[in-house]
């Protein structure tokens, strides 16, 4: 008889309740949208309904927006974080303290009331486009959460920059959440498989191929991945003949698979063939006076929401006619009224909570890049932050600020800025971590000011990059150069 044995696994897993998965998805809607979302659950929950009227008296006390150093932050992560308790409304509390006669409004100066009515055209984001179709994808529930993070990670030029080993690792140490690499990279190619083409690459050469892989594999695109694949560096040193003699092709031939790989496009995540045009609402107005900064949420995003006072009413008249009936209908009737009453609190907390968790959020960002916003948006002031620094800092998940850094804008005075333009890595230099937004920008500079008749060689840039104390090394100017599309010296000359 076979032996059975007993074995007990213990597994820390994270759960995340409706109403927070709700509150993570309001976190997402686009202050332009925040409007119909708010119309659709009016229409589904009759308990709930928007004024345009001051429901709280003269005499009532100004609701002031709860401070993290006084213990807010576990009010905030009671949406934000995985406990698996949900938030119950007591009824009898709620009715007794008129708790439902308050806004969901933020308070403001008299001058702040009005709404802001100035939409920016800007490009459908990215991050909303891939969420689309990653929706549509059969992925199980740890395989979605792997994607969210690897969609977050990707740079506005289509790129995947983060190692799949880093996300993995962020998983497990932030979010508790244990993936394999194996896993992760399964994923990131079904992400890859995505529009638009070449999205998510990890390097020009790797974009490229993904590119070259979905086309129809005729004689020309086969050269062409193989070029892309064993003579990549001879490619961009232009060494054709080389090449040709490497396929044995004639000249003819390979001008027709060079003329294929010069059409692909090497920033997938600006592509303009997928990439809608719409208009995005800024959710921030950011000021300054030269020395402090000033930040206002959109109007838009504070609605007047509260209880329909005639849903409690009748509430209060069944509960009292429950105690001395015995008429299930009157119990049912009774429930029902308690679950829209509890939905429609809950839903004015959440947009509450959606607007602390925003000023929040850009109020850490605006304070890391204060120098940047002071200068009226110089690039060199830009320091080195990573979603990590500020998810520490306001005590929130690194996805939540990830959500909010994808699909946010702050408008300054120097022009309109996704949230994630202000997330850049890090690079070490003798005076410490500065931003590659920073050495891009010098490295610009030096080409756009180099003798184009005996333009700078990638060795050169690096040389003059080190004696202004930018420790990088070659291959990591040749990097940032091909981002910021700028070819090599060569092709830069003129005659």
């Amino acid at each position: 008889m076979a032996s059975m044995r007993q074995s007990q696994l213990l597994k820390l897993q994270q759960k995340i309740s409706p109403q927070q998965i709700q509150f993570i998805k309001l976190l997402q809607v686009p202050t332009i949208s925040l409007d119909q979302r708010i119309k659709e659950e009016i229409e589904i929950n009759p308990a709930l309904e928007d004024s345009e009227d001051n429901y709280l008296s003269p005499n009532s006390p100004q609701e002031e927006p709860p401070h993290r150093d006084e213990g807010t932050d576990s009010d905030t992560r009671k949406l934000d974080n995985s406990e698996t308790s949900e938030k119950e409304v007591n009824i009898d509390d709620y009715l007794a303290s008129d708790a439902y006669d308050y806004k969901t409004k933020l308070p403001s100066s008299p001058d702040d009331e009005e709404e802001y009515e100035a939409p920016i055209v800007q490009m459908m984001s990215l991050y909303d486009m891939l969420n689309d179709q990653i929706s549509t994808l059969n992925l199980t529930e740890d395989e979605r959460k792997i994607a969210d993070q690897i969609v977050g990670n990707i740079e506005e030029d289509g790129y995947l920059r983060r190692s799949i080993k880093q996300i993995v690792a962020d998983m497990a140490f932030r979010m508790y959440i244990s993936v394999t690499i194996e896993t992760a990279n399964q994923v990131l190619q079904k992400i890859q498989g995505l529009d638009p083409p070449g999205i998510a690459a990890q390097s020009l050469q790797e974009c490229l191929l993904l590119q070259l892989k979905r086309k129809k594999q005729t004689p020309e695109v086969v050269y062409a991945v193989k070029i892309i694949s064993d003579y990549f560096d001879d490619l961009s040193k232009r060494h054709f003949s080389k090449i040709r003699n490497r396929l044995g092709v004639d000249e003819a031939t390979l001008k027709n698979i060079y003329e294929l790989i010069t059409k692909l496009n090497p920033k997938p995540g600006e592509s303009q063939s997928v990439i809608k045009h719409e208009y995005i609402m800024p959710d921030f107005i950011l000021t300054t006076n030269g020395v402090d900064i000033d930040i206002k949420l959109n109007a838009r995003n504070a609605p007047e929401l509260r209880v329909n006072k005639k849903y409690l009413n009748m509430y209060k008249e069944y509960k009292e006619a429950e105690k001395g009936s015995k008429d299930e209908s009157v119990k049912e009737t009774v429930d029902f009224l308690k679950a829209k009453i509890d939905s429609a609190q809950w839903f004015i907390d959440a947009i509450k909570q959606r607007q602390y968790t925003l000023l929040y959020t850009m109020e850490s960002i605006a304070n890391k890049q204060k120098g940047f916003f002071i200068s009226g948006g110089d690039e060199k002031k830009l320091k080195a932050m990573i979603l990590k620094d500020i998810a520490d800092e306001i005590g929130m998940d690194i996805s939540t600020v990830s959500r909010v850094a994808n699909s946010k804008y702050v408008e300054t005075e120097f022009g309109v800025y996704s949230l994630k333009y202000f997330f850049t890595e890090g690079i070490e230099t003798d005076d410490g971590i500065v931003s590659n937004r920073e050495i891009k920008s010098v490295l610009k500079e030096l080409i756009d000011n180099e003798d184009k008749q005996n333009p700078l060689s990638d060795d050169e840039i690096t040389k003059m990059l080190k004696k202004m104390k930018y420790n990088i090394a070659r291959r990591t100017v040749a990097k940032y150069r091909e981002q910021l599309n700028i070819p090599v010296g060569r092709l830069r000359k003129l005659v």
